[in-house]
């Protein structure tokens, strides 16, 4: 597995490459470099399978690199340092990041992926999720969520996602054009990531505040949701609920 190591720091570079050549001998680094000019001209000339890219650098950063690249043939898993918003777009997106320092777990982890998705279909769809959601970083309700599914993923805009729904270890989405999709992975994690824009309402439902049309009182409630559906509210989680909605709506 051919890779490239694009990184401002030459400490970066030599403590990444040092790692990658203890724990991961099925990459063969074929470049690094130390400004993204000189990364795109190696991703151009060598057509590497994988590239590790710092995002924040000096002049051009790592995804203005991506995004000038005709063609993006290869993975990447972005080392970073940053912030929140960083890496909520990272996650949702669901790309392969490693932060600063790199845990060599992490490094063995991500690797290990990029060489399962080398053996499936190449796609820069993720890649083309992180740089959209990045651009929307203050917007999360227009980022875009990568989900897994047994053909390979999906990438939805947040905005249609009307309400998660627990189904024992898995989660069906709802969608406002009334289609749903069975996603192999429990509510929590999607509770997890999307808590600032999502809430639980109950233990089986993940609610869009946006999607909601109606509030019916009763001992914890029930949510009216757009586009009919309604949804119970546990008893623990109506205030939260109410509080959220006077936040959001400021009625």
């Amino acid at each position: 597995m051919k890779a490239i190591l694009i990184d401002d720091e030459p400490d970066g570079i030599r403590t990444l490459k040092r790692m990658l050549e203890w724990n991961c001998p099925e990459v063969e680094i074929a470049a690094t470099c130390l400004d993204v000019d000189a990364g795109r001209e190696k991703v151009e000339d060598i057509s590497p399978d994988v590239v590790f890219l710092d995002i924040r650098m000096p002049g051009k950063n790592g995804l203005e690199m991506l995004t000038e690249l005709p063609e993006r043939n290869f993975e990447v898993i972005f080392v970073t340092a940053h912030n929140e918003y960083m890496l909520q777009a990272l996650q949702f997106s669901a790309v392969d990041y490693l932060m600063k320092p790199v845990d060599e777990d992490r490094l063995v982890e991500a690797v290990d992926r990029v060489c399962k998705r080398l053996r499936q279909e190449k796609s820069s769809e993720q890649a083309e999720a992180l740089i959209h959601n990045i651009n929307k970083a203050n917007k999360p309700m227009e980022m875009r969520l990568c989900l897994p599914t047994q053909r390979g993923f999906t990438i939805v805009k947040l905005e249609e996602v009307m309400y998660c729904e627990a189904k024992r270890s898995y989660t069906v989405f709802h969608f406002t054009n009334n289609k749903s999709l069975l996603i192999s992975k429990p509510l929590f994690d999607y509770d997890r990531l999307l808590s600032n824009i999502f809430l639980r309402v109950h233990k089986s439902f993940l609610i869009n505040l946006l999607h909601v049309k109606e509030y019916v009182r009763g001992e914890g409630g029930v949510i009216v949701m757009t586009n009919g559906a309604e949804i119970e509210v546990s008893r623990r989680k109506k205030e939260q609920f109410l509080m959220k909605v006077k936040e959001s709506f400021k009625y």
